[in-house]
């Protein structure tokens, strides 16, 4: 994909800085969220018990729910735990092929997973045990490990906390609120 180069780099640039101005507020000026959270995000999967394996197995995600989708017979819906009550979902959806995945606008370009230390660094060892391919900690970013789950989804294992983003925080308390 073409990078903006020149003139239009600058213009995307000051643009982004001109965006920072008018919207971006200091943690003690925003306003609260209205809502506590993402209960759940939720992908489709070619194979149920192939992407079971993985985010369980490989790494780590304890399976939580299995149930029909409620919306397409005979489809499942299936849940992980990720931590702080978030759930990661996926759906299969028998009998349809399933293109690979695209990165565009309203698909994911990725998935990041806040982790601690001594999860990204298991987690790097199986990946290079496993022979999957994964970029970081590279380019300048040391905190990241970038690689596709079975369906092409792409994940980033983040080693930094919730609520902080390159070291800085930028959330106000992190908490549910009821």
């Amino acid at each position: 994909m073409p990078q903006p180069e020149g003139a239009e780099l600058d213009a995307v640039l000051a643009r982004r800085e001109e965006l920072r101005q008018r919207y971006l507020r200091p943690v003690s000026d925003r306003p609260p969220t209205t809502t506590r959270g993402i209960h759940h995000v939720a992908f489709i999967c070619r194979d149920v018990e192939e992407t079971i394996r993985f985010y369980q197995e490989f790494l780590g995600f304890p399976l939580v729910e299995i149930v029909e989708n409620r919306d397409y017979r005979g489809s499942t819906h299936f849940f992980f735990d990720i931590g702080l009550g978030n759930l990661l979902g996926f759906f299969d959806f028998p009998g349809h092929e399933h293109p690979p995945i695209a990165e565009t606008i309203g698909g994911v370009q990725h998935l990041a997973l806040s982790v601690g230390a001594a999860e990204f660094d298991a987690a790097r060892k199986a990946l290079d045990e496993a022979g999957t391919d994964y970029l970081g900690p590279d380019r300048g970013v040391e905190d990241s490990l970038y690689f596709r789950d079975p369906n092409g989804v792409p994940l980033e294992l983040y080693r930094e906390r919730l609520g902080v983003f390159n070291g800085e925080p930028i959330l106000g308390p992190v908490g549910d609120e009821g």
